[in-house]
């Protein structure tokens, strides 16, 4: 599709919005914010809830793309999820219908396969086909957004990429994040390959920068034009030297969404 310039960011208060919105207006967009809390220094900003559906009716029109940041990020109730990230969700996917918006980049997360093994020396990457194994109700909604973006490009035509996020800081903080950490400046790399690559119906992509400990396959995202700049290695020798090299023996190191799969942190911080 042609460059989307006028884009609507959900979450634009939260930490990942907030860097997005210091980083995609070089790209050349346009930023529209939406969030439930204020957002510092954008006093135009739209406040509002996903389950305010005229406020996102509202939101969403006259927009080229959605970047949907918004929602629940750690675990929480079954019951808080449902409303912030499974209901929310849908509800922003049909004001997106209703007003005729063509492409949606879905944050998506490595909690949807959370259960997933890590790979071990010598396993191959995770591809992105891997069976979805969800850690947490959290996760779970993310494996339901994906399922939404699938059933409104089939029959609604609405494109998405679904964006499976590792985790995205300025720097890695601990040893598991050396292979899934994605920076900030390579995010919005992914995020403007995601809202400029043609013909991606729904594309489910791996989200990290290029590590050297990377864990999944980004070949999804590189389709796109994706091509991440940084890795994660710069911070291993101090990381380690804290933390110690992954041990097998340890539960909350089996798996790719570490310790969401034994003790998730909990909602709010």
């Amino acid at each position: 599709m042609p460059a989307a310039r006028t884009v609507l960011l959900t979450g634009a208060a939260g930490g990942l919005g907030t860097l997005m919105r210091g980083l995609l207006p070089a790209y050349g967009y346009e930023l529209r914010l939406l969030d439930i809390a204020p957002v510092e220094g954008a006093p135009d900003a739209i406040v509002a809830d996903l389950a305010d559906r005229d406020a996102l009716r509202d939101a969403v029109r006259g927009v080229d793309a959605i970047i949907h940041l918004a929602g629940i990020s750690l675990e929480a109730p079954f019951e808080k999820i449902l409303r912030a990230n499974i209901e929310g969700t849908y509800h922003l996917y049909e004001a997106a219908r209703e007003e005729g918006v063509r492409r949606i980049v879905f944050a998506s997360s490595n909690h949807a396969v959370g259960f997933t093994p890590r790979p071990r020396a010598g396993d191959p990457l995770i591809p992105v086909d891997t069976p979805r194994r969800p850690d947490t109700f959290y996760g779970l909604s993310k494996s339901f957004g994906e399922d939404l973006a699938q059933l409104y490009w089939d029959r609604h035509g609405l494109e998405t990429v679904s964006v499976r996020i590792g985790s995205c800081y300025p720097e890695p903080t601990t040893v598991r994040m050396l292979s899934v950490w994605m920076s900030p400046e390579d995010c919005a790399r992914l995020f403007h390959a995601a809202l400029t690559a043609e013909g991606v119906g729904h594309t489910v992509v791996h989200g990290s920068s290029a590590n050297t400990r990377l864990w999944w396959d980004l070949s999804s995202a590189r389709a796109l034009g994706y091509e991440p700049q940084d890795d994660s290695e710069e911070y291993a020798a101090k990381l380690t030297a804290d933390q110690g090299e992954l041990d097998d023996a340890n539960p909350d190191h089996a798996h790719l969404g570490g310790h969401f799969c034994t003790n998730p942190p909990r909602w709010p911080h």
